[in-house]
Formats: C-alpha cells, sequence, structure tokens
C-alpha cells in the first residue's frame, strides 16, 4: 500500500491520472493494449478530467466499469453509462466495441453471463476503484461479501450508501435511490494487477480513516481489503484525510 497525499481535489486528479497513463502506457508498450476498470461518482471528477489531457493511446485500451443500478435507463442523470459517455467516453479515441458497460438493458443475467466470459478473459491492467463514504468499494456495502468468487453479482444498496447517491445530487429524493445494482464483487476486484484509488473531499474523511486505521480486514468497511492487494496506491486530499495523522501519511 503506498498513499499519496495532495493539497486539493484538482492535484489529486493530476497525480491519480499520470499514474493510470504511466501503467496503461506501460502495458500497452510491453504488449500492444491495456485493460482498465473504472470507477464513476463525483469523486472520479478530477481524475477523469486529468486523463483526458494525458497522452494515452485509447484505441489500444479495453474499458470495464464497476457497476450500475438495476433497470436504470441511459437517459437518467444516475446512470453510469450516462456519466462514462458524456464524462469520457465521447472525449477519447476509444474503439466502442472495447467497451464493456454493465449494461442491464440486455437483462440482468445476460449481461452479467456476458461481462463474468469478457473479463475473465484476462487480467485487468489497472484498476481505478473509489471508496465510498460508507467505506464500500464498488457497490459492495457493508457487510460486504468477501467470499463470493462470481465477477459481477446483484447487490442490496444500504442506507448510507443511497444517501451518498442523494447527496451527490443523482436524484431528487431518498425514495428515488434505486435499492438494488450489479456490482463487480471484491474478489474480482482483488484480480486486478494494479489499483489506483482516488478518494478527495471531507465526505469521504471517515471512510479513509476507517479504512486506513482498521487493524483488520473486516467487511464492515469494505475498503479495507485493499490492503491486502500487492500493488494498491491511494491518493487522497487534505480534505478526506482530515481524521488522520497527515504528517504521518504524507509523501
Amino acid at each position: 500500500m503506498k498513499i499519496i497525499l495532495s493539497e486539493n481535489d484538482k492535484i489529486l486528479g493530476e497525480k491519480a491520472a499520470g499514474h493510470i497513463a504511466l501503467l496503461l502506457n506501460k502495458a500497452i508498450e510491453e504488449k500492444n493494449y491495456a485493460r482498465i476498470l473504472v470507477s464513476t461518482g463525483a469523486s472520479q471528477f478530477t481524475t477523469f478530467e486529468a486523463l483526458l489531457k494525458l497522452n494515452i493511446d485509447w484505441s489500444k485500451i479495453e474499458l470495464f466499469h464497476l457497476d450500475e443500478y438495476i433497470d436504470m435507463p441511459e437517459t437518467h442523470p444516475a446512470s453510469f453509462i450516462k456519466y462514462l459517455k458524456e464524462r469520457f467516453i465521447n472525449k477519447i479515441k476509444i474503439d466502442l466495441k472495447k467497451i464493456n458497460f454493465v449494461d442491464t438493458s440486455i437483462g440482468v443475467a445476460n449481461i452479467i453471463s456476458k461481462l463474468t466470459e469478457e473479463i475473465n478473459r484476462e487480467i485487468i491492467d489497472v484498476g481505478v476503484i473509489g471508496i465510498g463514504e460508507n467505506g464500500h468499494i464498488a457497490f459492495n456495502d457493508p457487510p460486504a461479501d468477501f467470499d463470493c468468487a462470481d465477477a459481477y453479482k446483484i447487490v442490496k444498496l444500504d442506507d448510507a450508501c443511497r444517501n451518498q447517491q442523494l447527496g451527490e445530487g443523482w436524484f431528487k429524493t431518498f425514495d428515488d435511490v434505486p435499492k438494488e445494482a450489479i456490482s463487480m464483487t471484491p474478489k474480482q476486484i482483488l484480480k486486478c494487477a494494479h489499483i489506483v484509488s482516488a478518494v478527495p473531499y471531507k465526505v469521504k474523511a471517515k471512510a479513509i480513516s476507517d479504512t486506513l486505521t482498521s487493524e483488520k480486514i473486516t467487511n464492515m468497511v469494505p475498503a479495507t481489503i485493499l490492503k491486502i492487494h500487492p500493488d494498491w496506491t491511494l491518493y487522497i486530499d487534505n480534505d478526506s484525510a482530515s481524521m488522520i495523522d497527515i504528517e504521518y501519511y504524507k509523501i
């Protein structure tokens, strides 16, 4: 585990994006292609913005994303497919056949089967994994299932997770926030060769504190499982680091 502290979210995004680009370009240099897994949500805005400015041959990259609400139309503001297209996909030169959306419009069982087959074909070079306000990774809320060997599964969203989605402005009321989603499992996330987590903002401070200060790996703080990964880098800013000893983690 390596922890990189930045002054603010913009600098954090630039540093995280630079790291991601380095890993992708190295994979492309070695095998002429790369595979990336990306998160969505407000905490990833600055990282995506910075990635768009870097020299990466996206035509040689295959992309996956972590999760999606069940039966969420792409036209909805909260759709992660919409998020990725508008904020990222439509702004890079990538082969659309190499994008693996969690698209439940073809049926939940069908998309899980399709994604499972494709993601297990080869290793994911870079996993860009955010951490939720309740410590979740993807939509694996506490108590997360650390034992499930499936690549993706149906999960129920807890109230803390649903409140985060409401607070980020994706829904008008709490009741509008879906209760179920398809999520990549923790075991599958850990199969990434490298994991980069961009986690800015004050609302993430408790989750960062709980993750870093926990003496054990616990499914009640799902992000703690990232600490067993051989190459996990966590990017935090002064706000998200406000509940830990900043000097101890300053790099």
